[in-house]
C-alpha cells in the first residue's frame, strides 16, 4: 500500500515537484549510463584491444583479456543502453555485478581512501547501477515505449 505524499512546507513548490519527478528518473538514468559509456568508450577508444588495456592498467590484468573485453563491452554498449533505457535491468545488473566485482576483487585492499583508488567510488557506482537494475527504465525509456523488458 502506498502511502500519500507528505504535505509540503512550502505549498507553492507542489507544482514544480509535479512536473520534475517524472523526469528525475530519466536524468538519474541518462547520467549514469552515459557516464559509464564514456568512461568504456575510454577503454575502448585508448587501446588497440583488451591486451593492451592490460598492459596500461595492471589492476585488470589479474582478471584476463577475455573477462576485460566482456567489462570494456559492458561499460560502452551498456552504458548507452541505460541511457536510452533499451534492455535496461539487464544491462545495469551486468554493470552492478561489474562493480561488485571491482569493489571487492580488485580495490577492497587500498581501503577507503582519497588517494589510493578505494573501493569508494566503484562501491557507489554498484549501488546507482543495482537500484536501476532494480527499478527498470522506468516512464522515459525505450523499454517502455517498447512495451517489454528483461
Amino acid at each position: 500500500m502506498r502511502e500519500a505524499e507528505p504535505e509540503r512546507i512550502i505549498p507553492a513548490l507542489d507544482r514544480f515537484y509535479a512536473l520534475s519527478i517524472p523526469f528525475s528518473w530519466l536524468l538519474l538514468r541518462c547520467g549514469a549510463g552515459l557516464l559509464l559509456a564514456i568512461h568504456g568508450f575510454g577503454k575502448v577508444g585508448r587501446t588497440a584491444g583488451p591486451a593492451e588495456l592490460l598492459k596500461r592498467a595492471p589492476e585488470m590484468a589479474s582478471i584476463g583479456a577475455e573477462l576485460t573485453f566482456v567489462l570494456m563491452v559492458t561499460e560502452f554498449i551498456g552504458g548507452l543502453c541505460i541511457a536510452l533505457g533499451l534492455f535496461t535491468r539487464f544491462f545495469a545488473a551486468a554493470a552492478a555485478i561489474e562493480m561488485g566485482v571491482l569493489t571487492f576483487y580488485i580495490y577492497w585492499s587500498n581501503g577507503f581512501s582519497w588517494t589510493a583508488r578505494g573501493y569508494e567510488f566503484t562501491l557507489l557506482w554498484g549501488i546507482v547501477l543495482l537500484v536501476i537494475a532494480l527499478r527498470g527504465g522506468g516512464p522515459w525509456s525505450l523499454d517502455r515505449k517498447i512495451g517489454r523488458e528483461l
